[in-house]
């Protein structure tokens, strides 16, 4: 086993070091015994897939830890070497007693009724055949099939299926819980049933390795996380700073960073020139990814070539749908915004709080001078862009914060209309 043990001397959960998982896939593949036959010296070429790369962590018991990433970087390959259910290369120590929500409703046998899957698939999972029996009617309830008990379960809905394999994994009292995106299925009264049970659990000291997508969850149960990309450890650490770096690699890796912050490549020809254009936080750290909530500035830098007075800039926020989702502009100021020689720069900023939804922005900026009306001395489009990270996507266009609230209506009798 592992030596290291926590502030308290217990010894970690789980510790993987070095987990590497390889498959072999045949490039060609022969379903029938005639074909086996026909050519039984052919060579079948393979090519070699690598779905973990090298990955080490820990997990302390009783921790709620999240494994997140995009479709194809690996956690449900990671999920089943923890389980044992694939073999890898590494090492991987478990303690304690295990229990895994990985494929739900695998073990059952469809022709069975409901009874008797769930005393069959309590005994496989290390229950004594009393106990067992004796937990059915506490397994049936939990998954609010009382009315379906006899039916057999090739009869049941997916949603119904889960809950009942939920169910029933959860009657081990396992010290380890491996649980696989199964959340998904169901409606929302199960779900919170089910993360009720993970906080039961969680207060009892148990360890839970929790796989998913929904950010929002991971945030507000895990105690932190990890991000697999292409099978590589990228992260390790809180759930909120996996969860904006799993949402910017949703949105893609070409959002400008704090050291390339779009500088414009034109000549340096006309009156002025937009240089480059950037986001940034209160401290003045330039931002590829702007958490949703977060107060940030918008800036752009100036080269004027000719003398100038009381330039006029305007900056367009534009969505993925190049839809304007803002606009600003220092024609709001109520005083001149100064007077400027040939060679001479400029800063215009405008700061805002974030309420944008999440999503990737390009910011388009007018340089105007003012006279009679406004004359276009420079505009710039040249392709930066930021991403707006949130744990929670509503939909809207923006994200405002709102009070909901939710009050019992009566009617002019003073009885209860709802």
């Amino acid at each position: 086993m592992p030596s290291g043990a926590n502030d308290r001397g217990q010894l970690p959960a789980v510790v993987a070091r070095g987990v590497t998982k390889t498959f072999h896939i045949p490039e060609e593949q022969r379903h029938t015994l005639k074909e086996r036959v026909l050519h039984p010296r052919r060579k079948v070429g393979m090519r070699h897939f690598s779905a973990l790369r090298d990955v080490s962590f820990e997990v302390p018991q009783g921790q709620f830890f999240g494994i997140v990433g995009r479709n194809g970087s690996g956690k449900s390959t990671l999920l089943k070497c923890i389980a044992g259910i694939y073999h890898a290369d590494g090492q991987i120590w478990r303690r304690g007693r295990m229990s895994t929500m990985i494929e739900l409703g695998v073990g059952f046998n469809m022709d069975l009724p409901a009874r008797d899957n769930v005393i069959l698939n309590g005994i496989m999972m290390g229950l004594t055949p009393r106990e067992a029996r004796r937990r059915v009617d506490e397994v049936i309830e939990f998954a609010e099939l009382q009315e379906f008990t006899e039916l057999k379960v090739k009869n049941y809905s997916s949603g119904m299926t889960i809950r009942l394999a939920f169910s029933v994994a959860i009657q081990v009292d396992a010290d380890l819980l491996l649980v696989d995106e199964i959340l998904a299925v169901g409606d929302a009264s199960f779900q919170q049933k089910c993360f009720d049970v993970f906080n039961r659990m969680r207060d009892a000291g148990k360890t839970i390795l929790f796989v998913t997508h929904d950010m929002g969850s991971m945030v507000r149960f895990c105690h932190r996380a990890l991000l697999l990309e292409r099978g590589d450890l990228l992260q390790i650490g809180e759930p909120q700073d996996i969860a904006d770096r799993y949402l910017e690699l949703n949105f893609g890796r070409t959002a400008q960073g704090a050291s390339e912050a779009a500088p414009d490549e034109r000549a340096a020809v006309g009156e002025a020139r937009v240089v480059e254009v950037w986001v940034e936080d209160e401290t003045g750290m330039r931002l590829a990814a702007v958490p949703q909530g977060e107060h940030v500035r918008l800036r752009a830098r100036v080269l004027f070539n000719v003398p100038v007075e009381d330039p006029a800039a305007s900056v367009y926020v534009l969505n993925d749908k190049h839809e304007a989702v803002t606009v600003a502009s220092t024609e709001s100021m109520t005083v001149p915004t100064g007077t400027f020689a040939a060679g001479e720069e400029a800063v215009f900023s405008f700061a805002f709080d974030n309420v944008l939804a999440p999503g990737r922005y390009s910011p388009l900026v007018n340089l105007a001078r003012r006279g009679t009306g406004l004359d276009v001395m420079d505009q710039f489009d040249s392709g930066f862009s930021f991403i707006v990270t949130a744990t929670r996507a509503y939909g809207g266009v923006v994200d405002l914060p709102v009070e909901v609230a939710v009050e019992r209506a009566r009617d002019r009798a003073g009885s209860s209309a709802l």
